[in-house]
């Protein structure tokens, strides 16, 4: 009772009922803003993970790219299965023309191709620019190679000049691993001595008619292309993405080099342990720790670990292994002070907002909590939807204040996950969820509407980005973009799929006659000149593009195989046209 009369006395009662609800709204301030602390943390590293596991994969898009058309290019000069003749001097017209198409393919990077056989001949096509090749000779093993410049698929030979080194293709390490391999197989990864860039090459034994060896043809893939679409991703302030082989060498890298000049003046391979870049050898000092070089392919993965100076690095990356054995490891990986600055900010914003609001006016103090809390409660419940793979999870915040700042970031990283940031078309991740999306709408509903995939690549786009520069390649795609999707019925989906290649989603269409009327439009569409207004001069260039189709369920019951039915009818056809 002392005690209480003691309280009455000192303090008045203004203080003693304001007191109590200050310090309760401060602490429930307190609590709010630790609650948006690790609500923002939660959804800005849930998004991030997403972000750089899409970033790990794209690089994998890359590698599987130059792959692909390492594999084509091949495929192109000796067709698996095609016997060789013994003597090259007899086939050399097909070769020629064999080999001129398999340059085309990927000129960049796959422009050489070059084949010897067990007599010690070898012929070769180096491909100088669309137009401009170059043919190397030599029909006997004693000679030294002849080189002659032409131009396009049939023109004269030119002597240019002769080689003053013996060219024996059968002590090439080409050949050595071609011929001791049962399908294609891979070069270590090497220095080229002309170029100074890091080169890997693809050769394929070639059997004679009696099944045995008769000779090995090759191509090599420039890495620079690969070098240069790292250094040029978009990563965040401290980021960094790069590419290595199991045992540590560089390939590729967005914050340095790929070689290094030695005391002799010749490049060597930089080691990541040893490139000069804590943050790069910390990385991959982890995953050697990890032991990652022991996992097969699969998708990206991520994880996070605390450097030596306690500072947390997430980190995604992607083991990228195919049948011939090559075998690389892709990682990118951002500080946590990239991710969360934005997120403490706000926190701090919050806690002095939250402060003010209890010295103004506590009743509207406690609505606001009520009102901040209900939100607060939908974005994490977004960011785990968004975790468990949902990334277009509805988020209805709308606010104007740092919690909808944060909301309204998260729905433009939701867009962003979706949308292919150039032509404003969905991207190749939200069209394959939309495609799963249908087949199982399909196999859900009791009235089953079929539906198909047209899988375009367009023609000559290469072309342009060479002639007139990459600004007037991008306006390309977006004029293709706008053109596909004028050419389309509603509900059908257009996509961009990777680089010059687009996909979309045809509808309800119950047999295969009814993709006529469709491909009718989009090849008119294509073949009308496109106009590169973003020049002064603005010229006109054709472009077009070959389209392959696939039909559900016929070609296929998941969204891999009518990609996959799709792409192979759309080579088909791009195989077709240039064989005319």
């Amino acid at each position: 009772m002392n005690h209480t009369a003691a309280v009455k006395n000192t303090f008045s009662l203004r203080t003693i009922l304001i007191v109590p609800y200050v310090a309760l709204v401060l602490v429930l301030a307190s609590a709010i803003g630790w609650l948006s602390y690790r609500a923002g943390d939660s959804a800005v590293l849930t998004v991030s993970d997403h972000l750089l596991l899409e970033t790990a994969e794209r690089i994998g898009q890359a590698i599987d790219r130059h792959l692909v058309g390492s594999g084509a290019t091949l495929e192109a000069a000796f067709p698996n299965g095609m016997l060789a003749q013994a003597d090259i001097d007899k086939d050399l017209v097909n070769l020629r023309s064999r080999f001129w198409i398999a340059t085309s393919l990927h000129i960049d990077p796959n422009n050489y191709v070059y084949y010897g056989n067990t007599a010690g001949q070898a012929i070769g096509l180096y491909r100088h620019s669309l137009e401009e090749g170059e043919l190397r000779i030599k029909t006997k093993p004693e000679e030294n190679r002849i080189r002659y410049r032409f131009k396009g698929i049939d023109g004269p030979l030119q002597f240019h000049s002769k080689e003053e080194k013996l060219f024996d293709p059968r002590s090439r390490p080409w050949y050595t691993a071609g011929a001791n391999a049962k399908n294609d197989t891979w070069t270590s990864v090497y220095i080229d001595f002309g170029t100074q860039d890091l080169v890997a090459t693809r050769a394929r034994k070639v059997s004679a008619a009696n099944g045995k060896l008769a000779g090995v043809v090759a191509t090599d893939m420039s890495l620079r292309s690969l070098n240069d679409f790292v250094r040029n991703l978009k990563m965040s302030q401290h980021g960094l993405a790069f590419i290595i082989e199991p045992n540590g060498d560089l390939i590729a890298a967005s914050s340095g080099p790929n070689v290094q000049h030695s005391k002799d003046g010749s490049n060597v391979r930089i080691n990541a342990k040893d490139s000069g870049n804590p943050f790069l050898s910390a990385i991959y000092l982890k995953l050697l720790a990890m032991d990652i070089a022991q996992e097969s392919r699969g998708n990206a993965k991520t994880f996070s670990f605390e450097d030596a100076a306690d500072e947390r690095i997430h980190v995604a990356y992607q083991k990228v292994k195919d049948n011939t054995g090559l075998e690389w490891i892709t990682v990118v990986a951002v500080p946590s002070k990239d991710f969360m600055g934005d997120v403490l900010q706000n926190i701090r914003r919050t806690a002095l907002i939250s402060a003010l609001a209890a010295l103004l006016a506590i009743l509207i103090g406690l609505k606001i909590l009520n009102w901040v809390a209900t939100d607060l409660q939908r974005l994490s419940q977004a960011a785990v939807q968004v975790g468990n793979g949902l990334i277009d999870a509805p988020l209805e915040i709308l606010r104007n204040d740092e919690i909808g700042v944060l909301a309204n970031s998260f729905r433009t990283m939701q867009l962003r996950l979706q949308t292919d940031k150039l032509t404003g078309l969905k991207n190749r991740d939200a069209f394959e969820r939309g495609l799963n999306a249908k087949i199982s709408q399909y196999h859900a509903s009791d009235k089953k509407q079929a539906f198909g995939v047209m899988f375009i690549d367009l023609n000559g786009f290469k072309a342009i980005n060479d002639q007139y520069g990459h600004d007037a390649g991008d306006f390309a795609l977006i004029e293709v973009a706008r053109r596909l999707s004028n050419s389309v019925r509603n509900g059908d989906v257009v996509a961009r799929y990777a680089g010059d290649e687009f996909v979309i989603m045809l509808n309800d269409i119950a047999q295969r006659e009814g993709y006529a009327i469709i491909r009718q439009h989009i090849e008119a569409a294509m073949a009308q000149p496109l106009k590169l207004a973003n020049l002064a001069d603005a010229p006109e260039v054709q472009l077009g593009g070959a389209i392959g189709i696939s039909h559900f369920p016929e070609d296929g019951i998941d969204a891999v195989a009518l990609l996959k039915v799709a792409d192979r009818n759309m080579y088909v056809q791009k195989f077709a046209a240039k064989a005319v």
